[in-house]
């Protein structure tokens, strides 16, 4: 009797924001490795790692990487340690994002500017780096997914700065696309519906927006970090590789309601 492969067998990637067992990076690296991926694991800084390492060693990760993006030189360090290990890579998931929070809790029309360019430099630009150091380590084509939401295209309560970031993010995602695409290297963001994340917590009253998504979703539940991780499995395989440049929405069908 023949042998199914597994779909991602000999997939090898980069999982970038895994604070803990509840990130939506470690619901995907858990759904990547079960499906034959191999995966690199980073974690923010020493006080992260603690809770990070022993997630990464249960995904049997063969490098367990501190990256701070906003410390010059990590990033090109992550890549450095995968072209020893690997010598290229299939796919990033790029799923970090910050704003202080005396930002993120006021208006747009307040913002400072040390914060906004803050939230773009963590949530967006750091995707742009990451893109460009995967682009050569690519040789074969590769995927390239980042993590947004809803806010970016409709004003929700409370999410404030961050929507016009995850905005910018998913404009980046679309020209990356554009740019990479003759290389075979295919450049998506993930939509999910909101997630008890730690992330998630500094929004402000965010338990009516987990409320509001259950009520108004046309199937009536939360979406989970499985849910995103089978998606990106998806966009990760060959099943699509006629896809690219899209914001896939994780959400139980949320944003198509008015």
């Amino acid at each position: 009797m023949q042998s199914i492969q597994s779909p991602l067998a000999g997939k090898k990637g980069l999982i970038i924001g895994i604070a803990n067992e509840h990130s939506i990076a470690y619901g995907c690296a858990r759904v990547l490795k079960a499906l034959g991926a191999e995966c690199a694991v980073t974690y923010l800084n020493e006080k992260a790692e603690k809770y990070v390492r022993p997630l990464a060693e249960t995904l049997q990760s063969p490098l367990i990487l501190p990256l701070d993006v906003e410390q010059p030189g990590q990033l090109d360090a992550v890549f450095d340690a995968i072209d020893e290990e690997w010598g290229g890579l299939d796919f990033v998931i790029h799923s970090i994002a910050f704003c202080p929070m005396e930002d993120l809790h006021g208006r747009v029309t307040d913002v400072s500017l040390e914060g906004f360019q803050q939230a773009m430099r963590v949530s967006c630009y750091s995707f742009i780096e990451t893109a460009r150091l995967a682009e050569p380590r690519m040789k074969h084509g590769g995927t390239l997914i980042t993590m947004s939401y809803y806010g970016a295209d409709k004003v929700v309560e409370n999410y404030n700065i961050m929507g016009p970031v995850k905005a910018a993010l998913e404009s980046a995602t679309r020209y990356l696309a554009h740019e990479l695409g003759n290389k075979g290297i295919r450049v998506h963001a993930v939509s999910p519906g909101p997630l008890k994340t730690r992330a998630a917590s500094g929004i402000a009253h965010f338990d009516q927006l987990i409320d509001d998504a259950i009520e108004r979703a046309p199937q009536n539940r939360l979406v989970d970090i499985e849910d995103v991780g089978q998606t990106c499995a998806f966009l990760i395989s060959d099943a699509a590789r006629a896809l690219t440049g899209d914001t896939f929405y994780v959400d139980g069908g949320f944003h198509i309601m008015a």
